[in-house]
Order: C-alpha cells, then structure tokens, then sequence
C-alpha cells in the first residue's frame, strides 16, 4: 500500500510538472524548464565562479550584483524546493539595426520586465487552483539571483563564453524569468555546454570585454558603458570602439553560430517602436521631455536623456558614424 502511494505521489508530480511547463508554453514563452533546490555540483561551481568575478571587480560600479543573497536561493522564499525556468524570446524580424546609430535587441519592444511578470503572474493564479499548498515567488533580473546559473540547471540552455544563456533552438534572444516554488517537482536534466572549442565572441568583441571564456570584465563592455555608466564621458578605449551604439551591444551574439537560424517571436511585445527604428542625430535637439515620452513602457528608461546626448556625442567624435 505504501509503495502504491508513493508510485500515486511521483506520477503526480510528473503530472503536475509536465502540465506546469505546458502552462509556461502557453502564455507565451518559448521554453521552460524545472530545476530542483538546491541544484547540483554545477550551482557550487557558479556561486564560486560569482565570487571569483566580484572579488576581481569585473562588476564594476554594479554594486546589486554583490548582494548576498543571490547566493542563497531559500532567503528568496522559505521553504523553496523548486524553481520553473522560463525564457521569451525577443528578437523580432523588424530588428534591423539599419539606422547608424544601434540598440540593443532585447529592448527595442515592450518593457520585458513587465511582459515577463505578467505573464508569470498568470502562471501563479494557475498555481494557486491547481497546485493550492503550493507558494510561489517571482523573479525577474531585478532580484537577488544567480540566474543564468538556475535556467542552466534547469535545462532550457548553457552558459555560454559570451555569459549569455544558449538554446540550441532559441540562440540567446531570449530573456529570462523565473517562479521559486515550495513544491517537490520533477526536474530537467541540467543542460551541458555545447560551445565546444568555438571562440567566436571572445575574437570578436571589440573592446577584448570578454577576458576569459565565460568572463565579462564590465568596465571593458560597450553595453555596460552605454547602460551603466553614470560618468559624463565614456573611456576611450570604448569610445572608439562603439561604432553606433548608442544602447547596449549585440556583437558577440550576433557572431554566435547558434544565434544563425533562430525563430522569430513577432509579437507586439517584441515589435521595436517606430522611434527606434528612426533613430538619428536628430534627436540631440530632443528636450527630457520627449525622452521621456519616447522611453515609456522600454527598458530604455534606464538610460537618461543626458546619457544618450553622451553615447550619440561619442559616436560623432573622430567620424565614429557618419552625419
């Protein structure tokens, strides 16, 4: 009788975990996965790959990333036993950097942050019918943990030398969200690196960012310099090297053999705004004002008016881009 009950418990679980990343699918994200807490090996080694990047400074002035508690998953969400790793894809056929001045391709559209929550937000009320004992915490980028280190061990992809997280059918356009959940799930097998001895990305990158397979040294990156920095000029060494962004970088994805042939998500949550899309010089003579009017409802917002004066200045000196 006890062995029928336990046999009854895990074909439920089955059940219930199959049926959860059915849920995922359905709102819209392209892959999910489930890990189990604490995870494997694997999460040591990146919790002490963590350590190893913060104690060299590679974070530079992004100081969140030395919270303690992206260490430790359980002070998220007591009692935690599982995680659903999502990922939604953003990379759009209208993408096209044709305009000289160039921004990064996950924030050309709606504001994934908020996409994402929602549409976690409808798993959650999901959960709450279907799986009722069951407690649940959403986590975007914008909270305490090792996130790519969790997507991997769940399965939906690997930590690639660029630090971006690969799917083999997905590439790495796609931004992730994770559920923290105090039920016992069934778990995915954790995903095995497939970059093989490709170097790609690291021969690429213009400014040497990435200094180690796996390694990006944030003071050296384009995209750190356009997003991040707070100083009134960008180095030099990045300047001259930015040859038209002005918001983030895709350089070392796109180079990245996996990234060739990757399905499209053309929804209005990825369609990059007209004003992207005729990005110019021009908007030098834009006031905070319509900035602000521009940048509501992007991730974009985080860059302020005075820093893309900055980045588009830099651009312009030594005929980075062409007027």
């Amino acid at each position: 009788m006890h062995n029928r009950e336990m046999i009854n418990t895990i074909q439920d679980k089955i059940k219930i975990s199959k049926k959860l990343k059915e849920k995922a699918i359905e709102e819209g994200f392209t892959i999910a996965g489930i890990a189990s807490i604490p995870g494997g090996s694997r999460l040591k080694l990146r919790t002490y790959a963590l350590e190893r990047w913060l104690s060299n400074n590679h974070h530079a002035e992004m100081k969140w990333m030395e919270a303690e508690r992206r260490k430790n998953i359980n002070s998220l969400l007591n009692d935690a036993k599982s995680v659903l790793s999502v990922g939604f894809t953003y990379i759009n056929s209208q993408n096209k950097n044709n305009n000289r001045l160039k921004i990064g391709k996950f924030s050309q559209g709606e504001d994934y942050h908020k996409v994402i929550e929602k549409k976690l937000k409808n798993i959650g009320k999901w959960i709450n019918f279907e799986i009722p004992d069951c407690k649940w915490k959403i986590c975007i980028d914008t909270s305490p943990l090792l996130e790519k280190a969790w997507a991997e061990e769940s399965g939906i992809g690997w930590i690639g030398k660029n630090s971006n997280l690969i799917s083999k059918k997905n590439g790495s356009w796609f931004t992730l969200g994770f559920m923290i959940l105090t039920k016992d799930l069934i778990p995915d097998e954790p995903h095995q690196s497939l970059c093989g001895k490709c170097d790609i990305c690291i021969e690429r990158c213009p400014t040497n960012a990435i200094v180690e397979p796996f390694v990006i040294q944030s003071d050296l990156c384009i995209a750190y310099h356009t997003i991040e920095n707070r100083e009134k000029t960008i180095p030099k060494n990045i300047e001259e090297n930015l040859n038209g962004w002005v918001a983030g970088c895709d350089i070392c994805q796109d180079v990245c053999p996996w990234n060739k042939s990757v399905p499209y998500n053309n929804s209005f949550e990825t369609t990059p705004k007209e004003w992207i899309k005729n990005l110019s010089i021009d908007s030098l003579n834009w006031d905070d004002e319509t900035w602000k009017k521009n940048l509501k409802g992007t991730t974009l917002k985080r860059i302020k008016p005075w820093m893309w004066k900055r980045n588009i200045k830099a651009n312009l000196k030594n005929n980075r881009i062409k007027i």
